[in-house]
């Protein structure tokens, strides 16, 4: 998941993949806790992620205050 392909969504899409994103975080957690996690990496791509999408939505959110 690149940044451009997330600043073409709209700040819905966005909040919905944020909500997936974390769900994924939180078994990944769970996973690793237990000793079933099978790709360590995974957990960083997906804290980058989050990460990512954040910073979009606030970016969109700025530019909407902005315009108001």
């Amino acid at each position: 998941m690149n940044a451009q392909e997330l600043r073409d969504k709209t700040p819905d899409q966005l909040r919905e993949d944020l909500v997936q994103l974390k769900k994924e975080a939180f078994n990944l957690r769970f996973q690793q806790a237990t000793g079933q996690v099978e790709n360590t990496a995974r957990m960083r791509t997906v804290r980058r992620d989050v990460a990512r999408v954040k910073t979009i939505l606030n970016e969109k959110a700025a530019a909407a205050a902005s315009e108001a």
